[in-house]
């Protein structure tokens, strides 16, 4: 009896979930109903999903509005009409049109317009005016009176209880950004939109007996079928050139063609092992998968685009020969099967990563290429979140900021208690902020899912459209892929942009020098400064390497070469580590005899690893071979490690085998738990060993770059952003590889920044509040002027503001026609007064009048502090504007590895905290500094520490603790830490008080 039902896909409207929903249906013997969210389809394939799991045949539609004022209701009477309704939505969401009036003439779909609808007879066969409960006596009083075949029961259905109506209008105040008591009436529902019984309904509608008949003939003949799960075909586009013979001879030969680029000297092992990948990719249908891959990647290289193809997808020859991967699977021994086996039922991913400057015009070509009406950005729903939530409904309830504040920094697990303690609108806001926890808010981007659908994507959903102009599906991953949509994932990445920038840096600065194949992968490998830089953890800048924990693990490793490396992306992974495996790695890998360890089994099936699960597949391979499961079983297994299927019935029954079969092996009960708590504990973290080989493959070219090249890769790597760390330390690494650094100059800088010879010039757009039109004007007006010789010159072409102006003068852009920054501050006051109104240019210049400036006293430190104010950071030594700087006793990062065991006191500058937990939840860091001498200090802060000793922002640190040491890993366990001061204001006027008295 319900044409209008509303999710909380209603956003910022509904609050009930799709299932829940459905249990209020359940609960009222309802047996079919429509859904129909406002403006919106992103419930819809959950609700088709699940509607059958609670003997419900749903019906679907949507509830058009502009606003929150109701033009009509849609519903589709079937596929065909649900496809209407979303082509119709989709134009009005994408160009922001109102709804009309009046609907377009649909073939497929019933029109509920509301009882206040302005309408003239008559009305279209398909198109009924619905009648809510509380205008059931209006009928006889309107113009509709004699017309009751075109009459319907329209109750609408948003909330179960008052509870709901509050949360409701909750949100509708968010959405209005407005107090909640001056939330007009006409933004709210109706706190009658209930959910009744069929008794009740029929009992409203009782001298109206035939608005129910009609209405149940509209439910009668909708019906909406779509199929889900993997035992149907996938929905994916099914042929690449209209024709799946054509599919098969086309990627076989670009696969033969491909071998001569990858294998000098072919052998026997490469053509068997393609014709074994080619016939189970023909088998399972995934053919064209592989084809749009090769098409994009193609492009790709047309447009000399840099690229990754990452994930499982490297474990196979087929994508090595396409050049979707640049990992060799056979070189690695990687396990085809964990990428496609024939228990597989969904189609392969691959990850392919571009630079993040590329990845839009990537788009784009996919968009272009397979047709706009077939692919479409995979959406995801942003819910509202305990702390975000507290803070909007302390807004909209009128709390002042410091009560918001307050009640912001308490935890969604410590709710129970500050209910207690808190009253009043205080009480309410953390009441409702819990249940609004989880309600979606709006539609966001997928990070890289795109869907290629052979079927219009309008056969399935909505889209919007976001800024970048891309449209995006109105429903989520997971509805897509249980609907046989699987996505393609194109991904955006710094680290292609540095390698990409770097070869041309390179080329810049050394234009005799031969050009550089990035490809030539295996050269590298052998390389023996990329080895040292490799063993010894000297990898700023480079991809996935950099960070504290790799640079400590390759310490420990001493690993220099490739297999070490891969193992090493994969170690570093939080399950890992977790299990207590990466410890028991370093030990095997650095001390043969502990090899022997390993249960005979584990060591047979992991030789590269020593018998420690490292890799993805090696839970395949420990299921199949260990504990005797079935290869689909060990797949079922490796696919439960991800979040979204581990809570499925499915993945339990396979854990139950898992012990079963164990046991009927005759392994120990301690060694089969032993073994299930790895496969568990880096459950949904591990990587695939093709995804680490390509993650290791990136490192490499950028450890090379770096190795050979290091100041034009680290000017790569300051343009592209930094990476891991902020950009003054990439500069600080740049200082102490011989660059002299340079903070921009007004006559040499470019937009970004640019090196020549050793010198590297910082480029205008790391001034913070420097703003872009300000940098191309001043740009444009020098390249046609040539270069501007004085602060007068610069003012009377360039049209800038007193505040921009300031900023250029204070980081010291003129040093080169002017050193002395305070007598230009003058000067700029002087020729633009104290407003921030814009200079005028004139044709000619006007003569100013000239002031004599008394000395102006400078000291040289008061620059760093012009630069931690602009760019964040200062460009000159830190620990040259401390006050009163300790110089006794302090030991420097080179001496520490002859005091292991010792109480040494140091000076550090704050690079990098990583936060972290005991296993009993009690706060810990582990820190980067950087010394007196620019080397690094590595710290670890135990919660007694912490709690004593917090760290209080950026700057210098005096630091004690004893110094540790752990397979070659040099740290310092901190037992004391103080922030220590820089000069202040009257530190510089004293010291110009005293220079006054000198001269």
């Amino acid at each position: 009896m319900y044409l209008n039902t509303h999710s909380y896909f209603s956003f910022k409207y509904g609050v009930m979930s799709t299932s829940t929903l459905l249990e209020e249906a359940q609960k009222r013997d309802v047996d079919t109903f429509a859904l129909t969210d406002i403006n919106s389809t992103a419930g819809c394939m959950r609700f088709i999903r699940d509607a059958p799991k609670h003997s419900i045949r749903p019906i679907v539609g949507i509830d058009f509005r502009n606003g929150t004022k109701q033009q009509f209701v849609a519903i589709a009477k079937n596929n065909e009409g649900f496809q209407e309704i979303n082509i119709f939505l989709s134009k009005h969401l994408h160009e922001k049109l109102e709804i009309p009036d009046r609907a377009p003439q649909f073939e497929n779909v019933y029109i509920i317009y509301p009882f206040t609808a302005s309408l003239s007879l008559p009305l279209q066969e398909n198109e009924y005016i619905g009648i809510d409960p509380s205008e059931v006596l209006k009928v006889a009083f309107s113009k509709w009176k004699n017309h009751q075949h075109k009459l319907l029961a329209l109750p609408t259905v948003s909330f179960r209880h008052k509870q709901d109506f509050n949360i409701h209008r909750l949100l509708r105040a968010i959405d209005n950004n407005t107090l909640l008591s001056k939330l007009p009436k006409s933004e709210e529902g109706s706190p009658t939109d209930l959910m009744l019984s069929r008794n009740e309904i029929v009992s409203i509608y009782k001298d109206l007996s035939l608005l129910i008949n009609n209405t149940e003939h509209i439910i009668n003949t909708c019906e909406i079928h779509f199929e889900f799960g993997d035992q149907f075909p996938h929905k994916n586009i099914n042929t690449y050139t209209g024709s799946t013979e054509k599919d098969y001879q086309l990627i076989r030969s670009k696969c033969l063609g491909g071998i001569p680029y990858r294998y000098k000297k072919p052998r026997f092992k490469i053509y068997r092992r393609l014709a074994l990948e080619l016939n189970i990719i023909q088998q399972k249908g995934f053919v064209s998968y592989f084809l749009v891959n090769w098409d994009i990647i193609n492009y790709a290289l047309s447009q000399k685009y840099f690229y990754v193809g990452r994930g499982s997808g490297a474990n196979s020859i087929v994508a090595y020969l396409l050049r979707i991967t640049d990992v060799d699977p056979i070189e690695l021994d990687l396990y085809f099967e964990r990428f496609i086996n024939l228990y597989r039922k969904n189609p392969p991913d691959f990850d392919i990563d571009f630079s993040w400057r590329d990845r839009e015009d990537i788009t784009r070509y996919i968009f272009d290429t397979f047709g706009r009406d077939h692919t479409c950005l995979l959406a995801t729903y942003s819910t509202f979140k305990f702390k975000a939530a507290v803070r909007e409904l302390g807004k909209v309830c009128g709390l002042p900021p410091h009560e918001i504040s307050a009640l912001s920094t308490i935890r969604e697990e410590d709710i129970k208690g500050a209910l207690k303690k808190e009253d009043g609108l205080a009480r309410l806001v953390l009441q409702y902020a819990f249940r609004l926890n989880g309600i979606p808010s709006h539609l966001s981007v997928h990070a890289s899912g795109i869907i290629i659908s052979e079927r219009p994507i309008y056969h399935y959903t909505a889209t919007s459209l976001p800024p970048k102009g891309f449209p995006i599906t109105h429903f989520d991953m997971v509805e897509a892929e249980d609907a046989g949509l699987f996505k393609f994932d194109i991904l955006s990445q710094r680290g292609l942009g540095k390698i990409k920038d770097s070869l041309a840096i390179i080329k810049e600065n050394n234009p005799d020098h031969a050009d550089i194949d990035i490809h030539d992968i295996k050269r590298f490998f052998e390389d023996e400064k990329v080895k040292d830089l490799l063993r010894n953890g000297r990898a700023i800048g480079c991809f996935y390497v950099e960070s504290p924990a790799m640079r400590m693990l390759l310490k420990k490793l001493r690993a220099d070469h490739y297999l070490g490396l891969v193992a090493a992306s994969s170690v570093i992974r939080p399950g890992v580590a977790k299990s207590g495996m990466m410890r028991e790695y370093i030990l095997r890998f650095r001390i043969p005899e502990r090899r022997k360890d390993a249960h005979h089994i584990l060591a047979n099936l992991m030789p590269e690893t020593y018998g420690v699960m490292v890799y993805q597949e090696d839970v395949i391979k420990v299921a199949h071979y260990f504990a005797g499961l079935t290869l689909g079983e060990a797949d079922r297994l490796r696919r439960g490690m991800s979040g979204k299927y581990r809570s499925r019935a499915e993945f339990k029954e396979v854990e139950i085998q898992f012990f079963k079969r164990c046991k009927e092996m005759g392994h120990d009960d301690k060694l089969t738990h032993d073994v299930w708590f790895q496969i568990m504990s880096f459950a949904g973290y591990a990587f695939a060993k093709g995804h680490s080989a390509s993650y290791a493959i990136e490192s490499y070219q950028c450890l090379y770059l770096k190795a050979h090249y290091p100041l034009e890769y680290l000017v790569s790597v300051i343009n592209n952003g930094g990476g891991f760390y902020r950009i003054d330390l990439y500069i600080h690494e740049a200082r102490m590889h011989g660059a002299t650094i340079e903070a921009p100059c007004i006559n040499t800088s470019q937009k970004q920044t640019i090196i020549k010879g050793t010198i590297i010039y910082l480029g205008f757009d790391i001034i913070n509040e420097l703003d872009r039109q300000t940098i191309d004007k001043l740009l444009d007006k020098r390249n046609f002027v040539g270069s501007f010789h004085n602060l007068e010159h610069l003012i009377h072409v360039v049209d800038i503001s007193l505040d921009q102006l300031k900023i250029l003068i204070r980081i010291g852009v003129f040093r080169s026609i002017n050193p002395n920054k305070k007598k230009l501050l003058w000067q700029a006051h002087l020729l633009l007064s104290k407003t921030n109104r814009h200079s005028q240019p004139s044709l000619f210049e006007t003569r100013q009048k000239k002031y004599e400036l008394p000395p102006l006293y400078h000291d040289p430190r008061e620059d760093g502090f012009d630069e931690m104010e602009i760019l964040g950071f200062p460009l000159q030594n830190p620990f040259k504007l401390v006050r009163n700087l300790p110089i006794d006793n302090i030991t420097l990062a080179q001496s520490i590895f002859s005091k292991k065991g010792k109480q040494v006191t140091m000076l550090g500058y704050m690079t990098a905290i990583k936060n972290t937990s005991t296993t009993n939840g009690s706060s810990m860091y582990f820190g980067t500094f950087i010394d007196q001498a620019g080397d690094f200090i590595d710290t670890v802060h135990f919660p007694p520490s912490v709690r004593k000793y917090p760290i209080r922002g950026r700057g210098v640190y005096k630091i004690v603790g004893k110094v540790v040491e752990e397979f070659d890993f040099y740290s310092i366990e901190v037992s004391m830490m103080e922030k220590v001061h820089f000069i202040n204001m009257e530190d510089f006027e004293l010291q110009s008080e005293k220079e006054k008295v000198l001269t």
